[in-house]
């Protein structure tokens, strides 16, 4: 009883159990599936949003600068991974259905794994931030599939609300504050990338070769023709 009266008032914890109820009233297919979208599918669905945006990014005038700016999306997720490991150790919270066993739990294994803060939403937001730095369109699809990572962890009952809000908050922290560190870096290794073998995979061969052809046709609008020389005999009855 004193647990419980404790539980009374928690918005935290109240938002779990309203979220996490509807795994219990829905289809046993339902809970499934958003298992399976929860763990797997939105990082499936990010991965396909940052190739769409590669693929984009490799035909923009400032092609090095924008593949520069999606390089950083991977390496601010796995810094914000990274940082997180001291974090989840220095706060040392248990999954919510430890203390709270009567959540609907819809995956196994997460027993011995700590709640703070939710790596999947971490990763989700800092794919969704750093995109927005580069392609706000795609940014903006990124941003609703980390925001919908954060309700399929609850719905699934292994994180609380504040698990998800922190996950967001690191990794929108990661990326902005590292951003021009990272860029300075990131931007000249993309220049010297166009001049290797890999140029393709910063700048797109038909955008890259029509400037070429440009310069070399006006070149040759510009060069100055000879005038013919006169035949011999002409110039010998001129005479």
């Amino acid at each position: 009883m004193p647990t419980l009266l404790a539980d009374t008032g928690d918005p935290d914890l109240d938002l779990l159990r309203a979220v996490n109820g509807l795994a219990g009233s829905a289809p046993s297919w339902v809970d499934g599936l958003v298992s399976w979208i929860g763990e797997y599918g939105i990082l499936l669905g990010l991965a396909a949003v940052c190739l769409t945006a590669w693929w984009s990014a490799r035909r923009a005038p400032d092609a090095p600068v924008a593949v520069a700016g999606l390089l950083w999306a991977p390496l601010a997720v796995a810094i914000a991974e990274l940082a997180n490991l001291p974090i989840s150790a220095i706060v040392d919270r248990p999954r919510p259905f430890v203390d709270h066993p009567e959540l609907d739990v819809l995956v196994e294994g997460k027993e011995g794994t700590l709640s703070f803060v939710s790596d999947h939403s971490a990763m989700s937001m800092g794919i969704a931030v750093a995109l927005m730095l580069v392609n706000r369109r795609l940014g903006l699809v990124a941003g609703v599939l980390a925001l919908l990572q954060g309700f399929c962890r609850m719905f699934m009952g292994v994180h609380y609300p504040t698990d998800v809000l922190g996950g967001y908050a690191l990794a929108t922290a990661v990326v902005l504050l590292l951003a021009p560190i990272a860029m300075a870096v990131l931007v000249p290794l993309c220049h010297a990338l166009t001049r290797t073998a890999v140029s393709p995979l910063i700048v797109a061969g038909p955008r890259r070769a029509a400037p070429a052809r440009r310069r070399r046709a006006a070149s040759r609008r510009a060069r100055p023709v000879a005038p013919a020389e006169e035949p011999p005999q002409e110039r010998d009855l001129a005479a």
